[in-house]
């Protein structure tokens, strides 16, 4: 009930689709207002829930909204199972509302991953989204803080973007209540995105490593993360690029993200280079003596150091 916004308070917003993800399993929820309805005069809302394995809002959005037409226009539970199990069975189904059909075969899983701009985030917290892609890069805890949920929803879903090499979106939570059960889902994972509503968030830096405040702008990084970072060199080039990316208007999204895969790859790919030999005959290893002996930064060597366990180097 807490995610359908059924319980909102009179005059608040209804956001009529959303979703999440909660103990490894993605949720979809539709929700819409009722009026005048024959079929079921006594219901003022209604909401489909489904629940699936795959991250895809597009393709769920269309589906759930699908099911509810169709209990909307019979009142029947059981209409709605028919139209389920026909895409179930056959991938497709059609829409009593207008009569269109709805297609699996025409929600490719990868555009998912590509729907929102990750030029919008980089325009919202400019050279400081540097700091967001080194959190993730180095797999640490990262919140976003937003009172609307439509726009958390699409931050939250661009951030994977900035390590694309890694290919992973079962590191996001895009939609996390304070509540004791999601908390403690979160505390048992190493690395996430996870985001929130609720303002309060800004005091649990039990649960983040770097904040981000999309009304502000601004991303906060609490007392216990603060030696993680450290900026080098390296770290203001690619800034640099992100800001100036973001900001060019003949590069598209997919032509950045491209372009900053490939940075991300050649600096993985540079690392690996400093490898140490092992004596059990294993790939090379990552280590800090070895680090050391290349006569780095500290800064620097502090953050090969720590990309090189996000990417099992060491």
């Amino acid at each position: 009930m807490r995610k359908c916004c059924l319980n909102s308070e009179k005059g608040q917003e209804l956001v009529s689709f959303c979703y999440g993800q909660l103990q490894r399993k993605w949720y979809y929820l539709y929700t819409t207002d009722v009026k005048n309805s024959s079929v079921m005069p006594k219901v003022t809302h209604v909401t489909v829930v489904l629940l699936a394995k795959d991250f895809h809002p597009e393709k769920y959005r269309s589906l759930t909204r699908l099911l509810s037409s169709g209990l909307l226009d019979t009142g029947n539970p059981a209409d709605m199972l028919e139209q389920y199990l026909s895409v179930l069975t056959k991938g497709i189904c059609s829409d009593s509302e207008d009569g269109s059909m709805f297609n699996l075969k025409e929600y490719n899983p990868s555009a998912a991953f590509l729907e929102k701009s990750l030029k919008d985030v980089v325009n919202i917290f400019g050279v400081e989204t540097i700091l967001v892609y080194t959190a993730l890069l180095l797999k640490k805890r990262v919140a976003v803080y937003t009172p609307r949920l439509p726009t958390l929803l699409d931050i939250t879903r661009t951030l994977p973007v900035l390590v694309w090499h890694r290919q992973n979106w079962s590191i996001l939570h895009p939609y996390v209540d304070l509540k004791e059960d999601e908390i403690e889902e979160l505390k048992s994972s190493v690395t996430y995105i996870a985001g929130f509503t609720d303002a309060s968030i800004e005091n649990r830096t039990d649960l983040y490593d770097l904040l981000m405040n999309v009304a502000t702008g601004e991303v906060t990084i609490p007392t216990h993360a603060k030696e993680t970072f450290q900026m080098g060199k390296v770290h203001k080039d690619i800034a640099m690029f992100m800001v100036e990316a973001s900001k060019n208007e003949e590069m598209s999204d997919q032509a950045f993200i491209k372009e900053l895969t490939n940075i991300t790859k050649d600096l993985v790919n540079n690392l690996q280079k400093l490898g140490v030999d092992t004596e059990d005959g294993k790939p090379p290893k990552i280590t800090l003596d070895g680090l050391r002996q290349r006569k780095l930064t500290a800064i620097m060597e502090n953050f090969l150091f720590n990309l090189a366990a996000a990417e099992g180097l060491v």
